[in-house]
């Protein structure tokens, strides 16, 4: 079972700027599509951004400008860069890869998670 774990969450003040970051065991990158979702209280989890292998990448809207998607294949590492945070961006981020090289909603791996909080 391939294992992911999120870091760099933590308390942010509006305006403000973290970068999350999600290593991959016991499997390489190029081959898959990597994506990040978050999950906000008492809400469903949504799509944030999503990366290819061929390097396309997606965004939602809401974070369309303000959050890129990259990935270090060497070290097994995809990251997500998140400025001009806004407190409807307090959620549990979650990092997920899937078995297809292109942006896709079947993604069979997913790490724990990890807290961002926006607040003053």
């Amino acid at each position: 079972q391939v294992q992911l774990a999120e870091s760099g969450g933590g308390l942010v003040q509006p305006g403000g700027s973290l970068r999350l970051s999600c290593a991959v065991s016991e499997t390489t990158l190029d081959n898959h599509a990597s994506g990040w979702f978050r999950q906000a209280p008492g809400k469903e989890t949504e799509g944030v951004a999503c990366m290819s292998v061929a390097g396309f990448k997606f965004y939602t809207d809401p974070v369309q400008g303000r959050f890129t998607i990259s990935r270090d294949l060497a070290k097994k590492m995809t990251y997500l860069q998140m400025n001009d945070l806004k407190p409807e961006d307090t959620a549990v981020y979650y990092c997920a890869i899937s078995p297809a090289r292109t942006c896709t909603e079947t993604y069979t791996s997913w790490g724990r998670g990890t807290q961002v909080t926006v607040s003053s």
